[in-house]
C-alpha cells in the first residue's frame, strides 16, 4: 500500500522518533537515529488548512454523547490533537494558573494501546480558558478520572507500564481508542450536523463517507483560527500548539489572519501624522502579554 499524504507519513515518523527518544532516555539506546542527518522526512504540506465556522463546531460538539465531548472541548478550546485529549488527566490541569499540561497521548498500533510523549517528543503547556475549566470541572463531577495502564513508549510487550488516571474513557472504564471513537462517535455526529451524509442504507455501523478534511484535527485548525482572527501572538499559539517554530504556525495558518498588515500600516500612518492620534499598541505589541479575550460563551453550553 502506497500512502500519499505527506503529513500522514510525517505523522507516521513522528510517532516512530517518539517512540526511539523514549529508548534513548531509558538508556535502551544511545541517540535516536530520526534525528540523524541522513534520515530525510517529508517536506511538510503547504496543503491549506480549513478550519469550521464556530456554529459548525458547537453544533457537532453538542451532538456527542455527554461523556465523550469533554475531548472536543480539548480540541476546540486549547487546540489539542485528538491522542493528547484521549490522554488528558486531572493531574495535568492547573487549575489555579489557568494552564493545562500536555504530557501525554493515547496512540493505538496494531489495534493495541500504549501511552507516548505528545508529537515530536516534547511536552508544551497551554492557556485553559475559564469557559474550558468548567468544562471540565462538570465532566469530572459526571465522569470520575478512572485509572487505566498501558505500555509507555510503544505497545511491545517488553515497554514498561505505567497507570495514569483520564478524564476520557468508555463506560467500560477503558481508554478510548481512536478507530472507535471515529466510527462510533464522530462520524455520527458529523452526520446528524449535517457535515457528511447519512450512512447509505444496508450500510455497515462501521462504513461512513470519507471526510479527511473533517477529522478531529480540524477542531486544532479552528482554534488556530479563533486565536489569530482575535490578534494572538503567532509566537504564542505556535507554543500551545507544540510546533517546532512559529514558522510551521504561519505555513499552515497565516490565512486566519485577514488584518494582517493593517496594524502597521496604522502605526506609520499615526507616526507620521496621518492617523492623528495615540498609536494602539495591539495585542502583537511587544508590550503585551500576548493573551487573548475569547468571544464569550466559545467552549461553554450553548
Amino acid at each position: 500500500m502506497t500512502v500519499l499524504s505527506v503529513d500522514y507519513r510525517r505523522g507516521i515518523l513522528g510517532e516512530l522518533s517518539a517512540i526511539l527518544e523514549t529508548a534513548v532516555d531509558d538508556r535502551r539506546i544511545v541517540r535516536n537515529p530520526m534525528r540523524s542527518k541522513s534520515v530525510r522526512w517529508p517536506k511538510a504540506s503547504k496543503e491549506r488548512r480549513d478550519a469550521w465556522s464556530l456554529e459548525t463546531a458547537l453544533r457537532v460538539r453538542d451532538l456527542i454523547n455527554e461523556r465523550y465531548r469533554v475531548a472536543v472541548v480539548l480540541g476546540l478550546g486549547c487546540g489539542l490533537r485528538q491522542g493528547e485529549a484521549f490522554g488528558v488527566g486531572p493531574e495535568d490541569i492547573d487549575w489555579a494558573r489557568g494552564i493545562l499540561h500536555v504530557r501525554k497521548q493515547v496512540q493505538v498500533l496494531g489495534g493495541k494501546l500504549y501511552y507516548a510523549l505528545p508529537k515530536g517528543g516534547k511536552t508544551r503547556s497551554v492557556d485553559m480558558p475559564a469557559s474550558v475549566a468548567a468544562e471540565l470541572r462538570q465532566h469530572i463531577e459526571h465522569f470520575p478520572p478512572v485509572e487505566v495502564e498501558f505500555p509507555w513508549g510503544g505497545p511491545g510487550e517488553d515497554m514498561a507500564r505505567k497507570k495514569f488516571p483520564l478524564l476520557l474513557t468508555s463506560r467500560f472504564g477503558n481508554a478510548v481508542a481512536v478507530n472507535t471513537w471515529n466510527t462510533y462517535v464522530w462520524k455520527p455526529a458529523l452526520a446528524k450536523a449535517g457535515v457528511i451524509p447519512p450512512q447509505a442504507e444496508g450500510a455497515k455501523p462501521w462504513q461512513w463517507a470519507a471526510a479527511p478534511k473533517d477529522g478531529f484535527h480540524v477542531l486544532r485548525h479552528t482554534y488556530a483560527s479563533v486565536m489569530l482572527e482575535a490578534g494572538e501572538s503567532v509566537v504564542t499559539l505556535a507554543r500551545w500548539l507544540g510546533h517546532s517554530s512559529s514558522t510551521i504556525t504561519l505555513d499552515h495558518y497565516a490565512h486566519f489572519m485577514p488584518e494582517a498588515g493593517n496594524r502597521g500600516r496604522g502605526a506609520i500612518d499615526t507616526l507620521f501624522g496621518g492617523g492623528g492620534g495615540v498609536v494602539d499598541r495591539g495585542r502583537n505589541s511587544p508590550g503585551c502579554s500576548g493573551r487573548s479575550a475569547r468571544p464569550e460563551g466559545f467552549v461553554g453550553r450553548s
